[in-house]
């Protein structure tokens, strides 16, 4: 069995820091072309996704390896074989690493006891979303050198975030004070501290991070309307102005309702920047993992 990365947890401090070590060098355009060559890289998104699978797939390439997509509604698995079968058969023809994302929490944990391969998690249920968080906190190491001492509101629809479950472990870990900021019904339960207002802790954070609401996983309706969220939790402008702050999310961003169209376009937003690093950290952890 190989090591996998199926929650934050599975990576110590040391790991993280040589992950980003690597992300480092492959940003500032550090050779590249045949680490992972004569490797197989297969991705299962059985949820859709733009930015992680796009990310995933350009990292591996750029490193030499091969990618496989397994197109799910085509595969064996809408013809009503188990995951489990496929992922194992996906491992006898030889896959280095599977990359995956399901609706299922959990899913990548027990897949990791079946396969040889390197199980990578893309994303499972509300549960853990750690390549997200790795790629959020290699940002904010990139702007400040580090988050010891830093407040980070996060804010939007907690609860049901995997994003969120993710940085608030590795972002505590290193030393940053969170703060989630939300209505009562986003909030998860737990000795967080927390806000009902963005506009308490705005003066006091260092940078914020905005969630998309999670609208459907929620099992019934928990918001009038997104409108109505919109005024009291956008970042706005005016909510920020005068203020030395950086503003994150994991996409894809709600305009106008999690983050305004000028703050998106203001040197406030690392949005972009989140972007084009999580291709340079996923490049570090499939070195990480399978070099």
């Amino acid at each position: 069995m190989g090591r996998n990365l199926t929650s934050i947890s599975d990576l110590s401090n040391r790991e993280v820091l040589e992950i980003f070590r690597y992300a480092r060098h492959y940003l500032e355009g550090g050779e590249r072309g045949d680490e992972l060559r004569g490797k197989v890289v297969i991705t299962v998104f059985f949820e859709n996704s733009t930015r992680t699978r796009s990310s995933f797939e350009m990292a591996a390439k750029r490193l030499g390896a091969q990618v496989i997509n397994l197109d799910v509604a085509r595969s064996s698995t809408a013809k009503g074989e188990t995951l489990f079968d496929t992922a194992a058969n996906l491992d006898a023809m030889g896959a280095d690493a599977i990359i995956v994302r399901h609706s299922y929490a959990g899913l990548p944990q027990l897949l990791a006891r079946y396969v040889k391969s390197v199980i990578i998690n893309a994303g499972d249920g509300a549960h853990q979303h750690p390549t997200q968080a790795l790629l959020d906190l290699f940002t904010l190491f990139q702007r400040w050198g580090g988050v010891e001492g830093k407040k980070v509101a996060i804010v939007g629809d907690i609860r049901n975030s995997r994003v969120a479950n993710s940085n608030i472990q590795l972002l505590t870990r290193f030393g940053a004070e969170v703060i989630l900021v939300g209505p009562p019904q986003f909030l998860p339960q737990g000795n967080y501290r927390h806000s009902y207002r963005l506009e308490e802790v705005i003066d006091e954070v260092d940078a914020v991070m905005a969630l998309r609401t999670q609208t459907e996983r929620h099992k019934a309706p928990t918001l009038a309307s997104l409108h109505d969220y919109a005024v009291l939790f956008k970042i706005d402008e005016k909510l920020i102005a005068e203020k030395d702050i950086l503003v994150l999310h994991p996409g894809p961003v709600h305009r106008n309702v999690d983050i305004s169209d000028e703050v998106l376009a203001s040197p406030k937003s690392v949005v972009l920047e989140q972007v084009r690093n999580g291709v340079a950290v996923r490049m570090g952890i499939l070195k990480f993992l399978l070099g």
